[in-house]
């Protein structure tokens, strides 16, 4: 008898492992989200109360977990406030390239540095804020590498700015040297944090308050010349 005459017996189907990424598990998109809590927690705690003040134990009460669990995902404060500027930079990064994508071709300079400072005002006085103000007055609190890290995001961040500080300066629209200016700018920017109050109806109180949309334009009034 051949080979050819031997009946084999059916083979079972093996399942088709599906294309790209594995997805995760319940498990795992509970951590991620818990991450993000504690990210989101620390960043509001340590800007309210100081870092060094700050203990894990707040943190964790502040997200509703137990005094131990952030070392779950942070093996020291000193990591989760790294976390903080890192995570905080990189999505300022992100959504300051999605307004920019969001401008039609050849928008002028002008147009561009509004938008560019409408974003950042947003990433400073917006939903989700308090990171900035921690990095200014908790950066000696970082060791070494951490303040690598954030620097080559603040450096990629700050230099979208360039060009158009640059085009406005030959513009003859930007008096100062733009390097100066970009200093300057981003100084006077951030510390809207310190002295902003959002608009809360019309009552005479509210008077002195203004919108994201005013500030910007009273920014822009303020470092540029009207174009000739």
């Amino acid at each position: 008898m051949s080979l050819a005459d031997t009946e084999l017996p059916p083979t079972a189907e093996v399942p088709r492992r599906p294309r790209g990424r594995p997805r995760k598990t319940a498990d795992e998109r509970d951590d991620g989200n818990r991450r993000r809590e504690l990210v989101a927690g620390a960043a509001r705690l340590f800007r309210q109360q100081g870092f060094a003040a700050t203990s894990t134990r707040d943190i964790a009460a502040a997200v509703g977990m137990r005094s131990g669990s952030p070392f779950y995902h942070f093996e020291s404060k000193e990591a989760l406030l790294g976390a903080v500027m890192l995570e905080g930079m990189q999505g300022a990064l992100r959504r300051q390239q999605a307004a920019l994508a969001g401008l039609p071709p050849g928008a002028p300079p002008r147009e561009r540095l509004r938008v560019l400072m409408r974003n950042h005002f947003d990433v400073l006085l917006g939903p989700d804020s308090d990171f900035i103000p921690v990095m200014l007055y908790e950066w000696r609190s970082l060791n070494t590498a951490q303040r690598g890290e954030v620097n080559q995001l603040k450096d990629r961040y700050e230099g979208d700015w360039v060009p158009e500080l640059e085009a406005l300066h030959a513009q003859g629209q930007l008096g100062a040297d733009p390097a100066l200016a970009r200093l300057m700018i981003f100084g006077a920017l951030n510390w809207s944090a310190q002295w902003y109050v959002p608009p809360s109806g019309r009552s005479a109180k509210a008077r002195a308050r203004v919108s994201l949309d005013e500030l910007t334009e009273s920014a822009l009034k303020l470092f540029l010349k009207e174009p000739a």
